[in-house]
C-alpha cells in the first residue's frame, strides 16, 4: 500500500503539546496508508475495525489500546455493520523521548518506546477500559500543555495499560482479559485457580498459553501480582505483615516470605522499613533485619 506522511504541525500550534480527536472511522481503507512525524495513542471505543499496520492486518475491538510510533505505517477500515469509533491522541517526539529517558525503568522498551515490529497493543478489561475512556475524555477540553499530556501518558502507562504487563498484542483476547481480571483481589487471592477460572478455558490450554505469552506458569504469573499487591500494602498501610499475607490470599507464611524475597531481594519487614518513612521524622531509620 502506498503511504503519505502526516505532520504534527498540521494539527497543533507551536505552543501546543498534543492533539485529541474522537471520531468514527471510514468503512473502507483510504487510498494511502500513513506514517507520521509524531507519536499517537488510540483506543477503540465502540464497533470494530480492520487495522493494516506494517504489512499486517489486525481486527480491533472495543477496549483495545495501541501505542503507535512515527515509523509505523497504518490505515483503518471500519466494519461495515458495526462501524468503529476511536479516541486518538497525538503528541510530539520530544515528549516521548523525555518520558522514555526519565522513566526508563517503567516505560523503556514498552508502550510508545517498544522496539517490536508491531506497535504495543493492549486489551483492557472492563474496569481498565472505563478508566482509559475517562482519562482520555479529560483531554478533550484540557489546555494543550506539556504538563497535561505527560500526566495523561503516565496515567495511561502506569494505571491503565500496565495491567497487562508482559502480555503482547499477539496474545489471544481471552488471555489478555484474564490478565486484566487477575488484577482484581477477588481473582488473585485464589491463585492460579482464580486466573484459570477467569480465562474460561481448560487448565491445560491456559497453562500452555500463559507459558507461551509470558514465559511463566499461571501460578508464577498470579504470584507476581499478589506479591506486588503485598508490596503496595507494606508501603502504604500500617497493618501487620500477617494481615498483609492474609489479604494476598496466602495460607503459608514461609511460602509468602520466599516469594517476596525472590521478587524484591529483601524480606517484607526490610521492605517496609525502607519504604515507610515518617514525614515528620528527619532521622533516617537504621536498617534492621527481619
Amino acid at each position: 500500500m502506498l503511504k503519505t506522511t502526516f505532520l504534527i504541525e498540521n494539527y497543533i500550534r507551536p505552543d501546543e503539546a498534543f492533539h485529541f480527536a474522537r471520531k468514527r472511522l471510514a468503512k473502507r481503507y483510504p487510498d494511502r496508508a500513513h506514517d507520521h512525524d509524531y507519536f499517537e495513542v488510540f483506543l477503540i471505543e465502540s464497533g470494530r475495525t480492520a487495522h493494516w499496520i506494517n504489512g499486517v492486518t489486525q481486527t480491533l475491538e472495543p477496549g483495545q489500546l495501541a501505542f503507535v510510533r512515527p515509523q509505523d505505517v497504518h490505515a483503518f477500515s471500519a466494519d461495515r455493520t458495526t462501524g468503529c469509533q476511536i479516541m486518538n491522541v497525538m503528541f510530539r517526539v520530544e515528549t516521548a523521548a523525555h518520558l522514555s529517558s526519565r522513566y526508563a525503568s517503567t516505560i523503556g522498551g514498552r508502550y510508545f518506546d517498544a522496539a517490536s515490529e508491531l506497535p504495543d497493543l493492549h486489551t483492557l478489561g472492563p474496569a481498565r477500559f472505563a478508566r482509559a475512556i475517562n482519562v482520555a475524555q479529560q483531554l478533550q477540553t484540557a489546555h494543550r500543555s506539556l504538563a497535561r499530556i505527560e500526566e495523561f501518558l503516565l496515567v495511561l502507562t502506569n494505571r491503565v495499560a500496565d495491567a497487562t504487563s508482559g502480555v503482547g498484542g499477539a496474545a489471544p483476547r481471552w488471555f489478555s482479559e484474564a490478565c486484566s481480571a487477575a488484577q482484581s483481589r477477588d481473582v488473585f487471592c485464589r491463585g492460579a485457580a482464580g486466573f484459570i477460572a477467569a480465562a474460561g478455558r481448560s487448565h491445560e490450554h491456559v497453562c500452555r498459553t500463559c507459558k507461551s505469552v509470558t514465559g511463566l506458569t499461571p501460578s508464577e504469573y498470579v504470584n507476581q501480582i499478589r506479591i506486588e499487591y503485598a508490596a503496595h500494602l507494606l508501603r502504604s498501610d500500617e497493618v501487620s505483615i500477617e494481615d498483609v499475607i492474609e489479604s494476598c490470599g496466602f495460607d503459608n507464611n514461609s511460602y509468602f516470605y520466599r516469594l517476596f524475597k525472590r521478587q524484591y531481594g529483601v524480606t517484607p519487614r526490610q521492605y517496609r522499613l525502607r519504604n515507610l518513612r515518617d514525614p515528620f521524622q528527619t532521622d533516617r531509620i537504621a536498617s534492621q533485619s527481619a
